[in-house]
């Protein structure tokens, strides 16, 4: 399994890193020398979705440029989608039917939230000069999907996140905060943890006494696992958001932006990390550390903790609603 994620790690960043370097040394004049330290370093930032980029205005530059956010999106996505999609896609890729019920929901909820974010993110900035309004028809579109594609836990921006309008940022919270897949290397909750929570939902208001997805019936341990990480999730989330607003000026929208761009090891910002005073920075550092290790390690917790009972409690119901 080690040897598998190194070389699926080497291979991504390899391809990526090729196409980087060519377009460098060959549409902005680098050295090859140069143009392959940048190709290199972009591509393991994109793929392990760090988000660093080696320029004052991140990618802001490159917001038209194809051969620089593509290559870079697809890292980015191919390292959001988790080892286990990638590897069961390099074998099973020709048969869609034998895919594994983690592998169509990964792949299924991942197109779904990129589509939307695409519209709604390019549909909000579509007039806005500070964002996409200052670049033509195909830059536009480009950039849409660039930064929709970027909540998933990259953290690289083309276009001046502190420019934009308040609905964008509260949909790159939500993109954010659901993340990418599960055992690859993007944060946030999870895909699987959000759709299984959808089909539950979906379940309950059917009155089914069983949660069923595409043919297949979800254990309760399950079921129990996501609520469970997407609960605490959201109250680190509401705490953190309330510690920065006490010690802060800074309004609502901007500090829940920082809080789950923190959470989800996002690194997206609207401007204010360098304003923080010392423990908002502490702060952010823990909600960093607790977002990386915290969905893994509870998750694992959980599902190594599950256990039979030898006896069951008398029922009784309270209300609820």
């Amino acid at each position: 399994m080690v040897l598998g994620v190194v070389r699926t790690s080497l291979l991504v960043e390899a391809a990526t890193a090729v196409v980087l370097t060519i377009r460098f040394a060959t549409g902005y004049g680098e050295s090859w020398g140069r143009a392959a330290y940048l190709g290199v370093f972009h591509a393991v930032s994109a793929f392990n979705n760090a988000g660093f980029a080696l320029w004052p205005d991140n990618l802001v530059r490159f917001a038209t440029d194809p051969w620089i956010c593509l290559p870079i999106a697809v890292a980015v996505i191919a390292g959001g989608l988790g080892f286990p999609v990638l590897w069961e896609l390099r074998r099973q890729w020709r048969h869609p039917r034998r895919w594994s019920l983690h592998t169509k929901i990964t792949l299924g909820v991942s197109g779904a939230l990129l589509g939307l974010g695409t519209i709604v993110l390019t549909a909000v900035e579509w007039s806005n000069q500070a964002t996409l309004g200052a670049l033509p028809v195909p830059g536009r579109l480009l950039a849409g999907f660039f930064q929709a594609v970027m909540p998933r836990t990259a953290g690289f921006n083309s276009v001046d996140v502190a420019g934009m309008h308040p609905e964008s940022w509260l949909s790159m919270d939500l993109l954010m905060f659901v993340g990418g897949g599960s055992a690859g290397t993007a944060g946030g909750i999870k895909v699987t943890t959000f759709a299984l929570l959808a089909v539950v939902i979906w379940a309950e208001l059917r009155g089914e006494p069983r949660v069923n997805v595409l043919r297949r019936r979800l254990p309760d341990d399950v079921q129990r696992q996501a609520l469970t990480i997407a609960l605490l999730g959201v109250g680190v989330v509401i705490a953190g958001i309330w510690f920065l607003l006490t010690i802060t000026p800074f309004t609502l929208d901007q500090v829940a932006f920082e809080v789950v761009s923190a959470f989800a090891t996002v690194g997206l910002s609207t401007g204010i990390t360098a304003d923080l005073p010392a423990a908002g920075h502490v702060m952010l550092t823990v909600l960093m550390f607790i977002g990386r290790l915290g969905p893994l390690t509870l998750g694992a917790a959980l599902a190594l903790r599950a256990r039979a009972r030898r006896y069951e409690l008398p029922e009784e119901r309270p209300i609820v609603g």
